[in-house]
């Protein structure tokens, strides 16, 4: 027995399902936690010392990799001067001026504690916004965990609606309804139906939570005039996308202005940070300038703000981003035509299926690809790399990994699925 399967039984006694977030149980690639010990670069070292090349990093936060040098000194820093305050400070101002003085469609922002937290509090933003109560979602977007965002299609009809988890009230499931993606037929339906209750539609513009289902610029387009054309607001989650596609996200890239928008994972560098912001008349809403309420005794932590700037300083030159683009673009030309890779900028998500490249809903996507994955999971594993630990998980890269990591996975995925 392994020192991380006595940990795990271990674990189990004392925490459900011995983890603290239901992806790290490995479940889905039959498998069961490696407990990881220390990280550098772009390296994880497990409790027995064996080292993994890392395509997760954390599941997008890291893009400069484990303990960034300029980033580390930056929270040491912050921790060597009290590493929690529970009043104003500097770190917080210096990062929303930076973020607010480059991104136009950002005119004010406000930190808190996690992408869950962003998204749940710009819902209630945008409903005390409009005086509206419904919003609207998309089967294959994922937007945390709060009760209304954890609401499925019911038959495949966009009338009906089922929670996907237990403890969800049945009078949430009134208030949200879910879209399929890539269908402007079906939004511009419910908002026929529905379009004077409608606060606000919500999607991820680069969806990357049920695989990476790229979505065309004219169909985010059409939202934002069915939107604008319906008093309802536009929010994009660009907890994933947000200063990973470059430092405007996907907004920047698309041309396209959501009223609100939230922001997780590179945000924080690493440490525990999520935010929202928009227009500054809706902002202005949020306690203590208006009646909507949102609070948190973390929120703006000086450590995490300290970090979360170090890592946005490095970012906004663009210079990591073409440095991405350039590490994507070699490993996809490694890559055979069976990997089915889908990449964008320095995501990436291996789809074992001949039209990788069209899949844009959750409908489209191959039967059998959580079974092929979960045997590719398992040959890099074996084989020193470390990927995402679910078949529908993308990939992340950062400025650490090198070309010989990059043609490590390579080999791996081609040889596994030859």
């Amino acid at each position: 027995m392994s020192y991380s399967d006595d940990l795990y039984k271990r674990s189990l006694k004392v925490t459900p399902g011995g983890v603290h977030s239901p992806v790290r149980s490995l479940n889905s690639v039959h498998d069961h936690p490696v407990f990881i010990d220390a990280a550098h670069e772009a390296w994880l070292i497990d409790v027995e010392g064996n080292r993994y090349a890392d395509f997760c990093m954390s599941f997008g936060p890291l893009i400069l990799g484990h303990a960034n040098p300029q980033v580390h000194k930056a929270a040491v820093a912050a921790l060597d001067a009290g590493w929690s305050y529970g009043t104003a400070e500097t770190a917080s101002l210096q990062l929303a001026e930076l973020i607010t003085g480059s991104i136009p469609w950002v005119e004010s922002i406000r930190f808190v504690n996690s992408g869950t937290e962003a998204v749940m509090s710009a819902i209630r933003l945008a409903r005390a916004a409009t005086g509206r109560d419904k919003i609207i979602k998309f089967a294959g977007c994922y937007h945390g965990h709060s009760d209304a965002m954890l609401i499925d299609s019911g038959s495949g009809l966009a009338e009906t609606a089922t929670a996907s988890s237990e403890g969800i009230p049945a009078g949430v499931l009134q208030d949200t309804l879910v879209a399929p993606l890539n269908d402007i037929d079906a939004v511009t339906e419910l908002f026929n139906t529905h379009g004077d209750d409608i606060a606000a539609l919500i999607i991820e513009p680069l969806p990357a939570n049920y695989g990476l289902l790229l979505q065309t610029d004219e169909f985010l387009q059409a939202l934002r005039e069915l939107c604008t054309q319906h008093g309802t607001l536009l929010i994009f989650d660009e907890v994933i996308s947000g200063f990973r596609l470059g430092f405007q996200g996907y907004a920047g890239m698309s041309g396209i202005t959501p009223d609100l928008v939230t922001y997780g994972k590179v945000i924080g560098g690493g440490f525990p940070v999520g935010a929202f912001g928009g227009k500054r008349e809706i902002m202005e809403l949020t306690a203590p300038a208006g009646p909507v309420y949102q609070a948190g005794t973390l929120s703006a932590n000086p450590v995490a703000m300290k970090a979360g700037l170090a890592t946005l300083e490095l970012l906004i030159s663009g210079e990591v981003y073409a440095e991405l683009e350039d590490k994507g673009a070699f490993l996809e030309a490694q890559l055979d035509a069976a990997a089915g890779m889908r990449r964008k900028g320095s995501l990436f998500w291996l789809c074992p299926a001949k039209a990788a490249d069209t899949i844009r809903a959750i409908n489209e996507l191959p039967d059998n690809g959580s079974e092929i994955y979960a045997g590719l999971f398992g040959a890099a594993l074996q084989a020193g790399i470390y990927l995402p630990p679910s078949a529908f998980e993308v990939g992340f890269l950062s400025t650490a990994h090198d070309d010989q990591q990059l043609q490590s996975l390579a080999n791996t995925v081609n040889q596994t699925l030859e």
